[in-house]
């Protein structure tokens, strides 16, 4: 690994970002993470209107990260196992062009990077991968009920259902990257 002392930014979309958030904040390296969205053209958008598909924005996690414990490449790695990158518009029971896969980049080597590991996890998959690479647009940080949501709601229905699925499978196929 590189040995860099600044701090990076990974913005990624996968669904839910609940799912995302719970597993990234167990990884060794992930400083922070934060729920918002990203994408679409309103400004300050809502958790209402951005579930409800009105605004063009896409549910994301902004992860600060340490490149010296884990670089971008292995973030997005995780990434690609915690979420379905080949289901247009939609995680399971999640539908719409707001819960779509996307990598927003802010660099030239983060979108060569992307690109990258795109086309080495099109062979994991039966189907055409269809995450988007896209330049990162204004941040909005979700309403602070979606912060840490899984952490203080592990009983709640789709945490119980969805997430917990998602953080146990990134405990076990990535135990040597816990936090």
């Amino acid at each position: 690994m590189k040995n860099q002392s600044a701090t990076q930014v990974a913005i990624l979309g996968g669904g839910c970002f609940w799912c995302l958030e719970a597993v990234f904040l167990e990884a060794r390296g992930v400083l922070k993470v934060e729920c918002g969205y990203m994408g679409g053209p309103e400004e300050h958008p809502t958790y209402e209107q951005v579930s409800a598909g009105a605004t063009g924005h896409v549910e994301v996690v902004r992860i600060v990260f340490d490149p010296g414990a884990i670089e971008y490449h292995d973030l997005l790695e995780v990434f690609f196992t915690i979420h379905d990158p080949t289901t247009l518009n939609r995680q399971g029971n999640d539908a719409g062009p707001q819960y779509r896969s996307v990598i927003f980049v802010d660099s030239p080597e983060q979108e060569a990077t992307a690109r990258q590991v795109i086309a080495q996890m099109a062979c994991v998959w039966d189907a055409p991968i269809v995450t988007a690479v896209e330049p990162a647009t204004s941040w909005y940080k979700a309403e602070d009920e979606h912060q840490n949501y899984f952490s203080r709601n592990p009983l709640q229905g789709y945490c119980a259902l969805v997430v917990a699925p998602k953080v146990s499978k990134f405990l076990a196929t990535y135990a040597g990257r816990l936090a």
